[in-house]
């Protein structure tokens, strides 16, 4: 298929534009390269795809529909896979207006185009996010969503509630998925596990919030992560929403222990207040992705976090 991948220079993207790849698919890549974390990090995942023959990559801003448009226009698109956003809960906090431009408009540009463009298929990435700080747990699809703490969760369920418009309306096949804390090669700086590796490497305290107290993650390694997406690229579900996870929480204080041994570095911890826009913790019910997707998460976090810090070293040269 010819897909258009947006955010392929982006964590999830890269490993899931590998993959596309890999299997024969054209990728027709988009990403804005912003400075939200290391730029650099992001063109060496971009020089990665690069050596694919079948990879066409565009410079561009999702919130610009002029410059948009014109890659509609001269691609033959089958499906349509929308990552690219502007991540990261605490960060909303502080700048509204880039969530706005990004989440927000970005998300309009991208579904309507694909509407006007008679593209039928449209999976796009939502968050663990939008269940907000409920005490209900597992946290299942069919749970309210209508009380998100952050910015951040807010925009992501915007876009869930403007797919189901885009389905009603026009038949669009929307497929959304809630990511769970999603780690591995390739990730972000500004997720737990590579920021924590990052500060023992250096020698700095890394910042545990709450005190250390109570706090879970249902941390999904990047290769399930991308299983899952890849099943929802090739689904032919007209309007569904499901977790991607792992399907049980670990400890933070565990997850720390586990990094510290691979490492070989014991952590400095800052222990700080519980932030606002978080929450204590993350738990998916991926039962409705196993049985409609055939979704399978298979990586423990010793095993994911054993092969993050192989990565990890071997990018900096440790």
């Amino acid at each position: 298929m010819k897909i258009l991948l947006t955010g392929t220079a982006g964590f999830i993207g890269h490993n899931l534009a590998k993959v596309l790849l890999e299997r024969g698919d054209t990728v027709i890549g988009i990403d804005n390269f912003n400075d939200y974390y290391e730029v650099s990090l992001k063109e060496d995942r971009n020089k990665e795809l690069e050596k694919y023959p079948k990879f066409k990559l565009y410079r561009i801003d999702i919130s610009n529909l002029k410059d948009l448009k014109k890659i509609f226009e001269e691609n033959d698109i089958d499906r349509v896979c929308h990552l690219a956003a502007q991540a990261g809960v605490r960060y909303s906090i502080d700048n509204p207006y880039v969530y706005a431009d990004s989440n927000m408009v970005g998300f309009v540009n991208i579904i309507n185009l694909t509407k006007d463009k008679g593209i039928k298929h449209f999976v796009y990435a939502s968050s663990s996010s939008v269940y907000g700080d409920t005490g209900e747990i597992p946290f299942t699809e069919t749970q309210d969503v209508n009380n998100p703490i952050s910015l951040y969760a807010a925009s992501k369920r915007s876009n869930e509630l403007i797919a189901y418009t885009y389905h009603h309306l026009f038949g669009l096949r929307t497929i959304g998925l809630r990511f769970f804390t999603v780690y591995g090669p390739w990730g972000r700086p500004d997720m737990a596990i590579f920021k924590f590796a990052d500060k023992m490497s250096k020698g700095e305290e890394i910042p545990v919030f709450n005190y250390g107290k109570d706090m879970k993650r249902d941390f999904t390694y990047v290769d399930d992560i991308v299983d899952g997406v890849v099943r929802a690229i090739d689904c032919e579900y007209e309007n569904e929403i499901f977790n991607l996870g792992k399907g049980s929480p670990d400890e933070l204080g565990e997850m720390i222990e586990i990094l510290e041994r691979y490492m070989g570095i014991k952590a400095k911890k800052k222990l700080l207040p519980m932030q606002k826009g978080d929450v204590l913790i993350t738990y998916s019910n991926t039962n409705k992705a196993k049985e409609m997707l055939g979704y399978d998460p298979k990586t423990t976090l010793e095993n994911g976090i054993e092969r993050f810090v192989e990565w990890y070293k071997g990018y900096y040269k440790l």
